[in-house]
C-alpha cells in the first residue's frame, strides 16, 4: 500500500464572503465566513464547521474500520461534535472539540467492546492526531431493548 497520499481541494470565490469548495469528481459545497465574524454569512458551511466535522467524520470512519476488523456487531452509530473557539494570546484557536458518539449494540456483551473500540478509534484517528485542539470523547453506548 502507498505510504503517501494527496487530497486536493479547490475554492472559488462567488460573492461577498461566499465561495464554492470542490474536488475533482465531487459535488461542490458552498462555504463562507461564519456569522460570528465580520461579514459572516449564516446557514452556510464555514471552515470552523468543516474543521469540527473532519474530527467527527474521522472518528466514525476509524470506528467503522476497527469495529469491522474486531467483528463488533453494532446496530447504529451517530455522533455530534462541538468545537470551542477561544482567543489565546490575542488570536482565535479551536481549543477543544467534544465528540459525542452514540452507539447502539444488540446485547450487553458488546457494550464494553464497543466502548473499547470507540476509545481506540479516538486515539488512532489520523485527523484528531493531526490537530492541536484537545479532543474530548463522550461516548454513549446503549443496548437495544
Amino acid at each position: 500500500m502507498e505510504e503517501v497520499f494527496y487530497y486536493n481541494t479547490n475554492v472559488n470565490w462567488s460573492e461577498g464572503r461566499i465561495g464554492k469548495l470542490s474536488s475533482e469528481g465531487m459535488e461542490y459545497i458552498t462555504v463562507a465566513t461564519p456569522p460570528e465574524f465580520s461579514g459572516g454569512v449564516p446557514n452556510i458551511w464555514s471552515p470552523e464547521h468543516l474543521f469540527v466535522a473532519s474530527a467527527n467524520i474521522c472518528l466514525m470512519t476509524t470506528f467503522l474500520a476497527i469495529a469491522e476488523n474486531s467483528k463488533l456487531n453494532f446496530i447504529s452509530y451517530s455522533s455530534s461534535g462541538t468545537g470551542k473557539i477561544e482567543k489565546v494570546e490575542g488570536k482565535f484557536f479551536v481549543t477543544q472539540i467534544e465528540l459525542s458518539p452514540r452507539i447502539l449494540v444488540a446485547n450487553e456483551h458488546d457494550k464494553e467492546r464497543a466502548l473499547r473500540i470507540i476509545e481506540k478509534s479516538e486515539k488512532t484517528c489520523l485527523i484528531s492526531r493531526s490537530m492541536k485542539s484537545e479532543i474530548i470523547l463522550k461516548p454513549e453506548i446503549t443496548v437495544q431493548n
